[in-house]
């Protein structure tokens, strides 16, 4: 599930079009233009990527489904969507929907009554904690791991790792947007990963 190369889109807003060349300059760009950025948030310097109005709109919404959807299917399908809390959530569901598969919440820990499995990674000040219900993937399940963004990749690394810590195989990782230059791809290096937007950063 590597991303399918240039598009015929281009750039809009210093975003990229990476896995958005099935659905057409017209849809793509769409798509494009509704990732607002906010310059100095949550800080000075970081300009923050926001996706509300993207997911407020059901047609380019819809568009993105479609292109991971379609990424999906020729990589031989899954059995589960796996989504990182709480914005893989939103992407994940109507996916694994879209689909016709189930899907699998990987959590914050704390949220999921006992038994689960759980796998704790490092964060720049700390560290944190993710779980999944024990029990929830059969043995060998291909799963799709999404979130909404890939940055550093500790988090999408820790889902890949709780995933098959809970038995599943983690056939692709699928993100919204990915944050070049912060290292995230390469920490996922030997897994499968798919962008539909990059960020430059």
């Amino acid at each position: 599930m590597t991303d399918p190369g240039p598009t015929p889109t281009g750039e809009v807003g210093g975003l990229r079009a990476a896995g958005l060349a099935g659905l057409g300059v017209e849809r793509a760009n769409r798509v494009l233009e509704l990732v607002r950025a906010v310059p100095d948030y949550p800080g000075p310097g970081i300009t923050f990527r926001d996706i509300t109005g993207l997911l407020a709109d059901g047609d380019a919404f819809g568009h993105v489904v479609e292109a991971l959807g379609d990424v999906v299917r020729a990589a031989g399908g899954v059995d589960l969507v796996a989504g990182m809390e709480a914005r893989g959530f939103l992407v994940g569901a109507p996916l694994a929907t879209h689909l016709g598969v189930g899907f699998v919440p990987l959590r914050k820990a704390g949220k999921l009554p006992p038994p689960t499995d759980s796998v704790t990674y490092d964060l720049e000040y700390g560290t944190a904690t993710i779980e999944l219900r024990a029990g929830t993937l059969h043995p060998g399940a291909r799963v799709l791991v999404v979130d909404d963004v890939l940055a550093t990749g500790g988090t999408a690394a820790a889902g890949a790792e709780l995933v098959e810590r809970g038995g599943g195989v983690v056939v692709g990782m699928a993100f919204l947007l990915e944050l070049d230059g912060l290292g995230g791809r390469e920490r996922l290096a030997g897994r499968e990963v798919t962008t539909l937007v990059h960020v430059e950063s």
